[in-house]
């Protein structure tokens, strides 16, 4: 019970030096990041799966906050989770850039039931971070889906690139993205309808 008093205390304090933050209180902004960056580099490091790309993240994060720090509006949420919604974005951005750097060669292996489709993965991640799905559908896959998904969608390997690195035959790894993909689309579903 006792825990209940200290996270009122917490989220009063950092409420505080977001509020000192948006005065552009840059002592308030460093104490602000010493308090959260930790566990936003945890969620940074779990999106991007690269340490480079993850810290490209976290840098871009606290930019965005330093320079809206007044646009946090205390009745929709915690500062915490304003911050994560931030890292997010960034996080999504990052993720669209890089498909797009995807030359057209390796874009053309994407199987065709999710481009047919008009909605691609980054999509499909868009909504269910809005809907604040997808980390909990992910670790609902079993590990080899999680692994093909993460390492094709965001680090842009190829299916045939994906046989290889985990030594699979080709068509178990089209196999586990495909059934992996359909369960994290009823999953992110599932979740957005209820809420």
């Amino acid at each position: 019970m006792t825990d209940q008093p200290n996270a009122e205390v917490q989220q009063q304090n950092l409420r505080q030096l977001l509020r000192q933050t948006a005065q552009g209180d840059q002592k308030a902004f460093r104490s602000l990041y010493e308090q959260t960056s930790q566990r936003l580099y945890t969620v940074s490091l779990r999106l991007m799966r690269r340490r480079d790309l993850a810290d490209e993240v976290m840098q871009e994060t606290y930019v965005k906050i330093w320079y809206n720090a007044g646009e946090y509006i205390s009745e929709r949420g915690s500062v915490l989770t304003w911050m994560m919604s931030i890292l997010r974005y960034r996080a999504i951005d990052r993720m669209r850039k890089m498909k797009r750097e995807i030359d057209t060669e390796e874009a053309d292996t994407i199987d065709d039931q999710f481009v047919d489709k008009g909605k691609g993965p980054l999509e499909f991640i868009d909504a269910a971070i809005e809907a604040k799905a997808l980390h909990g559908c992910l670790d609902q896959l079993v590990e080899n889906q999680k692994t093909s998904i993460a390492l094709a969608f965001f680090d842009g390997l190829t299916h045939e690139q994906l046989s290889q690195k985990l030594g699979t035959p080709l068509g178990t790894v089209k196999s586990w993205i495909r059934r992996g993909l359909i369960l994290l689309r009823q999953c992110i579903n599932n979740e957005i309808q209820r809420s």
